[in-house]
């Protein structure tokens, strides 16, 4: 199995970040990730909580 670049931490971060009231395209640019990558992450965190 593949080491996952971002840590649970890291994807934390950046979706407590936009939470926060920055807009999702900065903060995926400042985090090197597409868009598409935060909305999954977004999903899979809706699903988990």
């Amino acid at each position: 199995m593949r080491k996952a670049r971002f840590t649970e931490h890291q994807i934390i971060a950046v979706i407590k970040s936009v939470e926060s009231g920055r807009i999702v395209k900065d903060v995926c640019r400042e985090a090197g990730i597409s868009e598409a990558t935060y909305y999954n992450w977004l999903l899979q965190r809706i699903v988990q909580w």
